[in-house]
């Protein structure tokens, strides 16, 4: 079912409380995956996801993932203590474009200790690591993708939602061939009606990054969401 590939984003900067609530309903109704949502959010989310389907995700370092090694990774540590079952963290664009891969690659296995260190029920705290894939050239999001798995990340992933295109078929099949197997896939931003996410799920991805309005109408198979404001 498509639900249960859907990272359901609650990300919006300028949410209020009230709104951040009915959206984690919206998702726990439509048994998706994960609530991903704002930090500040992830208290809130974890309570009202105790007992039901749907998991609590949160991201880290974003939306420009320019922030300290440090810093990212005291981030982990402190939503890992809250209790998300997984971290969507972005990574250093700017340091990959730089060919900086030592670094990059360092940041994202400081992470990945962290969260693998801790568990959530019965499993480690996952990790993915998003791209921003509008940023990066057909060479750049290959070998990041490699980066990510000899970093021992859990996914890749195409975007934020929150800068240039979301994700794209090609770059898509780019990470999925360079995968082959050994790190899990998942496609965000632009996905906003059932027929684009089915794509994505036969293409082979593991998980759909999507902005909590588009939620209903990918699950129903129903028309596009309107809603342009991240994913």
């Amino acid at each position: 079912m498509i639900n249960r590939y859907l990272d359901h984003a609650i990300l919006v900067p300028q949410m209020t409380r009230q709104e951040a609530i009915e959206w984690i309903l919206s998702g726990i109704k439509h048994k998706v995956k994960t609530v991903c949502v704002r930090p500040c959010d992830i208290s809130l989310a974890v309570e009202m996801c105790r007992g039901t389907e749907t998991e609590v995700s949160c991201v880290l370092g974003f939306p420009h993932g320019a922030v300290c090694t440090e810093t990212k990774i005291a981030e982990a540590k402190l939503y890992c203590k809250k209790r998300v079952s997984e971290i969507d963290m972005v990574a250093n664009y700017g340091w990959i474009r730089s060919g900086l891969w030592d670094e990059v690659r360092n940041e994202i296995q400081g992470v990945v200790n962290i969260a693998h260190h801790h568990r959530h029920k019965s499993s480690p705290v996952l990790v993915k690591v998003i791209l921003e894939t509008s940023q990066l050239t057909t060479e750049e999001i290959i070998h990041a993708t490699e980066i990510c798995i000899e970093a021992g990340a859990d996914f890749v992933k195409t975007s934020t939602g929150f800068n240039g295109e979301g994700a794209k078929e090609e770059d898509i099949r780019n990470i999925l061939k360079t995968a082959a197997g050994r790190i899990k896939v998942k496609p965000s931003g632009g996905i906003r009606d059932n027929t684009r996410a089915q794509m994505f799920v036969d293409m082979g991805v593991d998980r759909l990054g999507v902005n909590g309005s588009s939620t209903p109408n990918i699950c129903s198979g129903t028309g596009n969401s309107n809603e342009k404001s991240g994913y």
